[in-house]
């Protein structure tokens, strides 16, 4: 709308105001031009102290101005005008962070909204750690808050109606021991909601946890992965046929995640006598004669991203080797064809997911060292951290006793500085 700015600066009285845009990647084109383009004017430092308003058509110094913009995602941002913006990722919140906010902040709330009181309503720790994990799936609290409303509106009406009870009871008491048959004794205070409660007031759960179970046969490894609604695990399936050398991939996989299946098996393909890793009848190359279909379970589900590089090699070297991935462990990490691990994103969700899944080991990839300080303490204690920097590491710490050739991993010579 023409003027929305100066018409701003003109209700709060000031020319230094603190400007919010709220959800600036949703800006749609139109007849009537591109707010994007209005935008790169208005934010630039450099050129916003002689703002000219189509409106007013005099220049405005909103060089005093505080621009705060909010976005859920930087991908539909015009690369021109996020260039003009100073970017601040805002995480999701972790498990525990959720218990606190709700304890802390949310259930007080909603009591309050609901007439209730913590003496008729008590909602335990477990409880809400459930809520969280079975009934939503989101980076904030905003399905938490309305889970937590509804669980408060049951209880009222169990309220309100043990009230009305205990005003029939004040009648005569022949009318009372009439009713005593049919009328249900007022419950208990307070009311606490454990489990059988939970699913009487919310229904089944809607989101099952992935949890980690047993690897029973070789060509299964576990990776981690990242959505907006926090980390997940994430099995990696593969399995052998008599062929012609070809790789099917399923599970509605991106062009990332493709390359990376394909990096995989050129890796391994050159390091076979390595690691000795063998075709269905014994030969040197592990594609000849052979068909290999890999498989990212969850099919509906699109999945892209580099970071499923690592545990790709690992669950093909455990079908061409024949032996099994260790069950506690889970990796992430991007692969290069010279077998390096690169570093990716979205670590801190994704040790997250892995320790609520029972996982004991993650492997990560070397430069990834610095985000393990965002993780909370009794999660960094509780996991067995290997960072690693090519693929020989992540072999030998994916399988139990290591992996063979790899201990004859090649060892860098150490440089000593001239200067």
């Amino acid at each position: 709308m023409p003027g929305r700015i100066i018409n701003g600066l003109k209700t709060v009285g000031v020319n230094n105001p603190v400007f919010l845009l709220d959800e600036v990647d949703k800006l749609g084109k139109s007849l009537q031009g591109d707010p994007a383009a209005a935008l790169l004017e208005v934010l630039d430092p450099e050129q916003n102290h002689s703002f000219t308003d189509h409106y007013l058509n005099v220049a405005f110094d909103l060089s005093q101005v505080l621009f705060i913009a909010t976005a859920n995602n930087t991908a539909t941002i015009p690369p021109a005008l996020l260039d003009r913006m100073e970017v601040l990722q805002v995480p999701g919140y972790t498990q525990e962070e959720k218990v606190e906010i709700a304890h802390r902040h949310l259930i007080p709330n909603q009591l309050e909204q609901h007439g209730l009181t913590p003496q008729q309503l008590h909602i335990p720790q477990d409880t809400t750690q459930d809520v969280i994990s079975r009934y939503t799936r989101e980076a904030g609290v905003r399905s938490l808050e309305r889970k937590i409303g509804a669980i408060c509106r049951a209880v009222a009406v169990k309220v309100a109606e043990s009230h009305r009870l205990t005003k029939t009871e004040t009648s005569t008491e022949n009318q009372q021991q009439q009713q005593e048959g049919d009328k249900a004794a007022p419950p208990e205070m307070p009311i606490v909601i454990d489990h059988v409660a939970l699913k009487d007031i919310l229904g089944p759960p809607l989101f099952e946890m992935e949890v980690s179970e047993r690897l029973t046969l070789p060509g299964v490894a576990l990776g981690l992965a990242w959505t907006p609604l926090g980390g997940e695990i994430m099995f990696v399936e593969a399995s052998r046929t008599e062929g012609e050398g070809q790789l099917t991939l399923t599970g509605q996989l991106g062009d990332v995640m493709k390359e990376s299946a394909h990096l995989a098996i050129s890796w391994l393909r050159a390091n076979a006598k390595t690691y000795q890793l063998t075709n269905m009848v014994g030969g040197p190359d592990p594609l000849e004669g052979t068909d290999i279909h890999l498989h990212f379970p969850a099919g509906a589900v699109t999945k892209d991203g580099p970071s499923a590089g690592v545990t790709i090699v690992t669950c093909l070297a455990s079908l061409f080797s024949g032996r099994l991935v260790r069950s506690d462990v889970a990796m992430t990490g991007e692969i290069t064809l010279r077998g390096l691990v690169l570093p990716v994103g979205g670590i801190k969700d994704k040790v997250l997911a892995a320790h609520r899944s029972g996982v004991k080991r993650v492997i990560l990839p070397k430069r990834n060292e610095k985000d393990l300080e965002e993780l909370p303490a009794n999660v960094r204690a509780d996991l067995d951290f290997i960072t690693a920097s090519n693929l020989d590491e992540v072999l030998n710490a994916s399988f139990d006793g290591g992996f063979p050739g790899t201990s004859s991993s090649h060892s860098h010579p150490q440089l000593s500085s001239k200067l």
